[in-house]
Parts: structure tokens; sequence; C-alpha cells
């Protein structure tokens, strides 16, 4: 199934190259891609089988993701964050799935899962308000899943929770006006004491602690993987992709390249070009076969009913931010050494290079952050983070 949507995927790539341009101008990616991604899998590779999604092997997913993103970073931005929430919904109340995938399999979930929202006890469940910033895909998605602090009587927050809205309970603006991921169009979301019933909300500390509602009707291994571990990689994963893309044009116009200065001659016989090229395929290298090495190895601790020790979880961190960062400095290499060319606007070097850096200031991509984490936990000192 995995292998079927990759090769899928990769028959779309041309036509998503021709709309990138479309989507960074218009700041939304196309329906016609958002279509196709759907017909070939994409959005179900992570989805419960019992909803007729795949439960793919997570690696694959973000192969998947990589390759799109490597066409246009922001539908393979959106491909991945629409992409792994169907992940998330599995955690959740069976009563929660049916009401997203019970009428329509194929329903998007967008989010925004900063704490920007309250929970207010309600009879039945909560009432719940609150905006919410940077929700990708957000109006191709028929229910969103936002981050909301249930505060106590003195006003203090005491619990965090991740819960789950449908469309008809939140508006959303159009405020999406930035200079990378343009085409992510991440607008607002919006909801006014909205009612949510008890099997739609999930506490966040459980969730880290890979207790769940959703796993004792979702039992297979995917849904035994840590929110950090998924989540996050589903965040670099578009910068990686984005940037190795990237490399293959840049050396795909630059092979015949004569120079106007320096001496004039091909590009590709200067010897400082070539060792700019090595390093930035290096990095793009490691970045993938970190990524990938941890995600599998975690896939296979939940394979075999391992518990997935704290020492891989930080691991995981680490090397997902380290690969945001290499990411970031092959796309730099790239930049600088293509020259003024690289400067105009539309071009594939440049839009890309928008694109990583924008990804790369998600808060899950916070280097010094993770890389603490990862230092504390080497020191035996106590590890507490939600994103691990």
């Amino acid at each position: 199934m995995s292998d079927d949507v990759l090769e899928r995927v990769r028959r779309l790539l041309p036509a998503i190259a021709e709309r990138a341009a479309l989507a960074d101008e218009s700041a939304r990616v196309p329906a016609e891609s958002i279509g196709e991604l759907a017909a070939a899998g994409v959005f179900r590779m992570l989805q419960p089988k019992r909803y007729g999604g795949a439960e793919s092997d997570p690696v694959a997913f973000f192969e998947a993701v990589r390759e799109i993103s490597g066409v246009c970073g922001s539908t393979g931005w959106v491909a991945s964050v629409l992409g792994v929430h169907p992940w998330h919904v599995a955690l959740f109340a069976e009563d929660a799935q049916d009401e997203v995938w019970g009428g329509d399999p194929g329903a998007l979930v967008s989010s925004s899962y900063a704490p920007a929202g309250r929970l207010a006890p309600a009879e039945g469940g909560w009432e719940l308000s609150g905006r919410w910033r940077f929700s990708s895909g957000c109006e191709h998605a028929s229910w969103a899943l936002v981050g909301a602090l249930v505060v106590g009587a003195r006003g203090r927050p005491v619990d965090f929770m991740t819960v789950l809205v449908p469309r008809a309970d939140y508006r959303i603006e159009d405020v999406w006006d930035v200079i990378g991921l343009r085409g992510t169009a991440s607008n607002d979301i919006v909801v006014e004491r909205a009612f949510v019933p008890d099997h739609r909300v999930v506490r966040n500390y459980d969730q880290a602690h890979l207790r769940g509602p959703g796993q004792k009707v979702n039992p297979g291994p995917l849904y035994r993987m840590p929110f950090a571990t998924v989540f996050t990689t589903a965040i670099t994963a578009p910068v990686i992709g984005a940037v190795a893309g990237c490399y293959r044009s840049y050396i795909s116009a630059m092979r015949e390249r004569v120079r106007l200065s320096l001496g004039g001659g091909r590009f590709a016989e200067d010897q400082f070009a070539q060792v700019a090229v090595a390093r930035a395929a290096s990095e793009i290298d490691a970045a993938i076969l970190q990524t990938d090495r941890n995600v599998r190895e975690v896939y296979e601790h939940a394979v075999r009913g391992d518990r997935i020790p704290m020492e891989l979880r930080l691991r995981v961190r680490r090397d997902q931010v380290r690969g945001t960062e290499r990411a970031l400095s092959a796309i730099d290499i790239l930049f600088k050494t293509a020259g003024g060319n690289s400067l105009s606007r539309g071009n594939p070097i440049e839009r890309a290079w928008r694109d990583a850096h924008a990804g790369s200031v998600h808060v899950a991509n916070d280097v010094e952050r993770a890389l603490a984490m990862y230092g504390r936990g080497e020191f035996g000192l106590t590890v507490e983070d939600n994103l691990v």
C-alpha cells in the first residue's frame, strides 16, 4: 500500500510543480493538488484501517511528504500536516473518530496546537472559546484540532488539552500574508463559546505518556508511537524535502552555466562550487538518514510492544531539529553560490529558500530548546516536556 501511494505521488509531481508558482502567488494550495493527493491516498496513510486507512509505516509517509515538498514546499507542508492529523484523531475516543470519519472517511483535519483557547466545564463536556493562529490548510478541512487550557477557580491554568472541533463551530479568518510557505494558507481559527463533549477532548499529559482512549480500538503499533516523534517529524520533513528538491533543481540549472564574472568559465568546473555542492548534499543526506533511522527505530519498538526509552525519544528530537538546521545550512549554501539569478522571484531556489526558512520558525523546530533537553537527559536530569 505504501509503495503504491509513493508511486502515485511521483506521477503527480510534474503537475504539482507546475502549480507551485500559483500556490505561492495566490497564498493557497490549489484545490486540484489537494484532490489529487487525496485520490493518491496521501491523507489516509496514517489513518486507521478500520476507517479505510492504510496504517502505513510512518517512514513511508515522511518519504511521500519529502517528495511532494521537493517540487512545492507549501503543498508538501499542507500534505504533511493534514496527513498527520488522522494519526492524532485515532488517539481520541471511538465516538470522536466516528464523528469525523463515520460519514466521510476522507474528511480532513487541520490544527493549531498552541494553548490559545480556554475550556470551562459544562454539563456533559466543556465550553470552548479562543483564537488560534497558523492553522495550515484549514480551508480544505472540515475539522480542527486546537490546544486549550482548563482554567481553575483562581484563573490559573490547571490542565492542557487538545480539542477536536467541527467546521460548524469555528470560523476562518484570512490573515495569511507572509514571505515563505505562502501557499499553506495558515489562517486563524476562531471559536466562540462552542460546546465540546467529553469524547472530543484529550489531555496532553496522557498523550505524552502514550495513554489514550483511541488505543483501545486502534491497537496497531502506529498508534503506540509518541506524539512528539510523529508530529515534529511532520514539521521537519517538508523543510528537508523542499531543500532536497532545490538541490536537484540547482544541479540541473548550474551544470551548464557559464560565468560572466570571476574570469568566466563553466560553473561546474569551479572547485569552490564543487565543494559547496558536496557540503550541501552531505547535509541533506544526513538530515534524511538520521530522521528515517529514528522514526524507524521508534516504530520497531512499538511493533515489538517494547517500552520506548526516553533516550530514544530525546534522540528523535535532537536529530529532528538538527535535520531542520542541516537543511537550512544546505539551502543557504545553494542560495549563496547560485549568484544573482537566485534573487529572481519565482525561481525554485528562491522559493525553496523562503519556504525552508519559514518552516524553521515553527515551535517544533526550536533547535536550542530541543538540544538542551537532550543534554539534560544525557546528564541524568529529569526532562518534562510534551514534545518528547
